[in-house]
């Protein structure tokens, strides 16, 4: 998709995140306390990314995941900016920058924790999976 129409397609703060690395204010955002259960997708294009089941309150101010859907679904790397070093998160299909992921999530669940930006995702409840075009997650939640 073309700058032009993302520009059209997204909000100014989900265009900001995903396509030019934002990231938006901490807990003031969408999904930070939000645990209805469903599948979080890629704003851009739609893509599985984060189910509730593996979403926590880690505290940090943004939706907080211990694994994606899928490791394919995400893509990592190395991010110098703001003068530090951090893994940045990106979504495979629409490389939508999501946010970083860090090594100091719930150890009993692999230690990770992907913190995400509310911007760059769309939430689809449990019981519009179907009806959104995500009925084969439907598994996921059994």
């Amino acid at each position: 998709m073309k700058k032009e129409e993302l520009k059209k397609k997204l909000s100014p703060l989900a265009y900001r995140v995903t396509q030019e690395n934002g990231t938006e204010a901490r807990f003031t955002n969408e999904f930070d306390d939000f645990f209805e259960k469903g599948l979080y997708v890629d704003i851009v294009s739609g893509e599985p990314l984060f189910t509730s089941l593996d979403k926590y309150q880690s505290g940090c101010g943004w939706p907080a995941f211990t694994q994606p859907i899928d490791k394919k679904v995400v893509k990592e790397k190395r991010d110098k900016s703001l003068f530090m070093e951090r893994t940045e998160v990106r979504s495979s299909n629409a490389d939508s920058h999501l946010g970083h992921v860090f090594t100091d999530g719930p150890l009993d669940k692999g230690g990770l924790r992907y913190c995400i930006n509310s911007a760059a995702l769309r939430f689809i409840p449990f019981d519009q999976l179907e009806s959104e075009g995500y009925g084969d997650y439907i598994k996921y939640f059994s």
